[in-house]
């Protein structure tokens, strides 16, 4: 789910349509309102991670250290989180963070890739201008609900929705104001103004079509958007918008309704409290720590460092839900020594990109959390499923680094003794300690992954202050924007694509499919072979939480109904999407992976295709043997 510089899944994605070139003529009071009002939404977004911490610890606190459960805590934490994903979302869309795909936007020339970014922007605002209205409706609706625990009105909670939709509105003005060149400007918003208009046109043509406009729209119009750079969560919302209005009778209030629903999942709130765990671990030191310790005792094979990165990606990514985090955590501390052994930048970018496919499946993954809220598949079975398939494709990626790195010349690298990897165990162990009581405590049902994400907050920021002595205060509040920004960005996606798979749920796709995928010969084998292809390209393509989002719902009760376990086919997709994820050239976690190493992305295009046949080995293995995925629940 992309960042970059220490940005989750973002710098390699750029997006909404930031024009690269600014008016020296214009800038100084148009900036200064952005920044005015960037920092107006900024400093809440950061106090509202902050007050979810808290509160949610202190819900942990009373529950298993006082037995006095606090009856509103989840509540106010439901309240305050929408407030966080909208107000997430304006920050990222200020940013340029929300997730899109730039590979045929970034081969443009620079004119034509500037116009392109500014008709990104169009776009997003288009849906948020139509979507405004229906959501003060939505809001105004809410009103009249009470809430159980605390007794207010759901109004409170309801408001964020046009809120943050009028904030992003805001900061989509100001960036077409600022751009340089006005004629085009003006150009890309009759071109996004001229495809509506034409749409609206063609409705009475449309309405007759009948499941066609789930081709034209979801398809066609979703399709279009993803290519022309139009940030995900909005090129979903024109079409399930579009749909909606233009060839059906639902009221659009209906679809505020169902992105509400998207993104407010109580499984969801531990979403935003993983990423910034992720984000701590690396501040503290906690990552150094056990990439250290794994150097010590591989260090001096050959091959040895890039076993380290392996490893340290499964250890890291028992941490931070985050993909682009753990990349950020481990690459600064791995690259440097790498090179100097003579290590080709390409081949280590490969590396960190194919480990980032490598470890989707382990918990507390954001997409094993997504599949356990749209598809209402056990968080504690996800979280144990998840492990092995993971240390599958690492002993295909390492069986690969023993090939190319069997000649490597070693005699320059001193073996660390017994006493330093015993010391750098003793350092390692405080951090090396957090994945396994974060996976204990949710396998065992001893807290909730909501719960033991503050548990895990906690424990990081007093190791990180009282044992490794390492944190910096003045990172704290660049973290905490960070992570409200990319919570928004991975949330409204969730939002607009629940919007679409229940737009397809309720036009019969669902049944349609469900007919066409049972009757596959073959049985089973052809319908996870089937799946494999799809969620690759959809992985390439969309990214992973919003091809979830869009057809989990869809897939897994066809995946039961043809007699595939939930949890061995989550593993699966999972495993076929993160391939197509971090495969070049549309994969957004390849790019990301070498903004985080600074390199350039040509180098790595050829050493990459070793380890993705290795990712595709090891992901045929876990999908003949269900048990790696379903033999210790």
């Amino acid at each position: 789910m992309a960042h970059i510089e220490a940005h989750i899944e973002v710098e390699a994605t750029g997006v909404a349509g930031e024009v690269a070139v600014q008016s020296p003529r214009r800038p100084s009071l148009l900036a200064s309102l952005e920044r005015v009002l960037g920092l107006i939404v900024e400093i809440p977004a950061a106090i509202l991670v902050v007050a979810e911490i808290v509160i949610l610890f202190a819900g942990v606190v009373a529950r298993y250290g006082l037995h006095r459960p606090l009856i509103w805590s989840d509540e106010l934490a439901s309240i305050l989180f929408l407030w966080l994903a909208m107000l997430g979302a304006a920050v990222a869309f200020r940013r340029s963070e929300h997730m899109r795909m730039t590979a045929v936007v970034g081969s443009a020339k620079p004119a034509m890739r500037a116009w392109l970014d500014l008709v990104a922007t169009c776009a997003a605002l288009a849906f948020l201008a139509l979507i405004v209205w229906p959501s003060c409706d939505y809001a105004y609706e809410e009103s009249y609900i009470t809430t159980p625990a605390l007794q207010i009105s759901n109004i409170w909670r309801a408001a964020a929705l046009p809120a943050g939709i009028g904030l992003m509105a805001a900061f989509a003005l100001l960036r077409l104001l600022r751009a340089a060149d006005y004629r085009m400007v003006a150009a890309a918003v009759l071109s996004v103004a001229v495809v509506i208009g034409l749409f609206w046109l063609a409705e009475p043509s449309l309405r007759p079509l009948g499941n066609l406009n789930l081709v034209i729209f979801f398809v066609g119009v979703a399709g279009f958007c993803v290519f022309a750079g139009v940030p995900i969560a909005f090129g979903f919302g024109l079409a399930i918008f579009g749909y909606l209005a233009l060839t059906t009778r639902t009221p659009v209030m209906v679809l505020v309704g169902r992105m509400d629903e998207g993104m407010s999942h109580l499984i969801l709130l531990s979403v935003p409290l993983f990423v910034f765990l992720g984000l701590l671990i690396e501040m503290t030191g906690m990552a150094r720590a056990m990439v250290a310790f794994l150097a010590s005792l591989l260090g001096h094979v050959r091959g040895g460092l890039h076993y380290v990165l392996v490893g340290a990606m499964y250890l890291v990514s028992g941490i931070s839900g985050a993909k682009a985090a753990d990349m950020a955590a481990v690459a600064p501390v791995l690259f440097p020594e790498m090179k100097q052994r003579g290590a080709k930048p390409g081949d280590l970018v490969a590396l960190l990109a194919a480990t980032g496919a490598q470890t989707e499946t382990i918990p507390p993954s954001l997409v094993l959390i997504t599949i356990g809220s749209v598809t209402g598949v056990s968080i504690a079975a996800l979280f144990t499923g998840g492990l092995l398939p993971g240390i599958v494709l690492a002993i295909t990626l390492c069986m690969l680094v023993w090939w190319r790195y069997r000649h490597e010349d070693m005699s320059h690298v001193r073996r660390a003794t017994a006493s330093e990897i015993g010391k750098t165990f003793i350092i390692a162990l405080p951090a090396l300690a957090l994945p396994f009581v974060i996976r204990y405590a949710v396998v065992e049902g001893i807290a909730t992954a909501t719960e033991v994400s503050t548990i895990g907050i906690v424990y990081g920021a007093l190791v990180g202050l009282l044992v490794y002595r390492r944190f910096d205060w003045r990172r704290l509040f660049p973290m905490l924007v960070e992570t409200a920004a990319l919570s928004g960005a991975i949330l409204l996606i969730i939002g607009t694509a629940t919007g679409m798979a229940w737009g397809l749920t309720q036009s019969g796709f669902s049944r349609a499919l469900a007919s066409a995928m049972t009757g596959l010969p073959g049985g089973p084998a052809t319908f996870i072979a089937v799946s494999i292809l799809a969620f690759t390209i959809l992985g390439s393509v969309l990214e992973g939480i919003p091809a979830i989002v869009l057809f989990g719902p869809l897939l897994f009760p066809i995946a039961r109904a043809v007699g595939v376990h939930e949890v061995h086919y989550a593993m699966v997709i999972i495993l076929a999407m993160g391939i197509g994820l971090f495969a070049p050239p549309f994969g957004v976690g390849y790019y990301a992976a070498c903004a985080i190493g600074r390199v350039d992305p040509a180098e790595g295009i050829r050493p990459i295709w070793g380890y993705l046949l290795a990712l595709l080995v090891g992901l045929i293995i876990v999908a003949i043997f269900p048990w790696i995925s379903i033999g210790f629940l």
